[in-house]
């Protein structure tokens, strides 16, 4: 069974790990908050940001007001536009970056990676050529590093604020595991441990595409009851694809599941929901993502989950419709006409929670 520990519980246990230095890759909404989070736990942290102008705007100002506007970072964070700035003196590394670069980002980290330093993955989705995990991204290009997942329900802008926040960190190593718990945890943002990688992994992507099909529903003034419908279904659609992986239904019930899916699913705070709900007014796509710099990650992992979902002969109707919707194969009303089809059956059905 995964043990979820939070910090106040983790600090009469003999620790294997120390973890002082916090780097961050990244330097959107999520990176920013996450190193935010490491400087009120009392870390030392480096962010690394493609963007000079959101390093000096970070030095100079203690703000990043191109994708966290209105927000005061706390003193101390060191900001840079060097990779090796960060590895060089890091005990851990949180990966920020969107999925679909990560794999270009770990090469080039991995010219200058020290050997044993644990690389946090934060980011949610599947790169979209052969449906891989992020995990599986960063221990194919950091063969060395010790791997653990950030996942949860988290909006970027509340936890800068350090407004209360409980998450998912998984690792196979228990001890990295609560070190790194210890080291991020503070009083309102709290890491619980799980050693389940692979239902934390799939928790996390998957829900970004059900909150578009979420989305959508609000966008297409659909109701309540069927974004309700909509949710439970999509939790029966994971679960089919997270046992087909292997993870743990538990997992699914935890905060990386059940969890973000609840928040990310029903909020316009969520890129991915807001985005669907644009859709729904008969906004293009190419318009919607034109007018932003983040990164809506469900729908790259949309592509992704149908092919995964064809390779393991799993049913995830949902993400085939979205899938669907976003490659321009359905307009919206025959995506949902062919949802409202599916034919009756019972429920729980196989591979559903419950």
């Amino acid at each position: 069974m995964p043990l979820a520990l939070a910090p106040r519980a983790l600090h009469n246990r003999a620790m294997t790990h120390t973890i002082d230095h916090i780097g961050v890759i990244g330097g959107g909404a999520w990176g920013t908050a996450l190193a935010a989070t490491a400087r009120r736990a009392g870390r030392r942290v480096t962010l690394w940001a493609r963007e000079s102008e959101v390093v000096a705007a970070i030095a100079d100002g203690r703000r990043n007001p191109d994708f966290l506007p209105g927000v005061d970072l706390p003193e101390g964070i060191a900001a840079t536009t060097s990779l090796d700035a960060v590895t060089a003196v890091a005990d851990a590394v949180l990966l920020v970056t969107p999925a679909q670069v990560m794999r270009a980002v770990c090469g080039r980290l991995a010219l200058s990676w020290r050997p044993g330093v644990p690389a946090v993955v934060c980011a949610k989705g599947f790169e979209t050529d052969g449906a891989i995990p992020m995990g599986q991204v960063v221990t194919e290009t950091l063969p060395t590093a010790p791997l653990a997942i950030l996942s949860g329900p988290t909006f970027a802008a509340e936890v800068a604020r350090g407004l209360p926040t409980a998450v998912t960190l998984a690792c196979s190593d228990r001890a990295l595991g609560e070190a790194l718990a210890l080291a991020l945890g503070t009083t309102t943002f709290r890491p619980y441990w799980s050693d389940d990688v692979v239902g934390v992994q799939v928790g996390g992507a998957v829900k970004n595409v059900l909150a578009i099909a979420c989305g959508i529903v609000e966008g297409r003034g659909l109701g309540d009851n069927a974004r309700a419908a909509l949710v439970t279904r999509g939790l029966a659609e994971l679960a089919r694809l997270a046992a087909a992986l292997g993870a743990r239904p538990d997992t699914l019930m935890g905060l990386s599941g059940l969890g973000d899916l609840l928040l990310t699913a029903t909020s316009l705070q969520s890129r991915n929901y807001s985005l669907g709900a644009a859709l729904g007014q008969g906004r293009g796509l190419a318009d919607v993502l034109g007018e932003r710099r983040s990164v809506a990650e469900g729908v790259h992992t949309a592509a992704a989950l149908v092919a995964m979902g064809t390779r393991l002969g799993v049913d995830l109707p949902i993400a085939n419709a979205v899938h669907a919707v976003l490659s321009g194969q359905a307009d919206l009303d025959r995506a949902i006409a062919g949802l409202l089809a599916r034919p009756f059956r019972a429920e729980p059905d196989h591979g559903a929670l419950g």
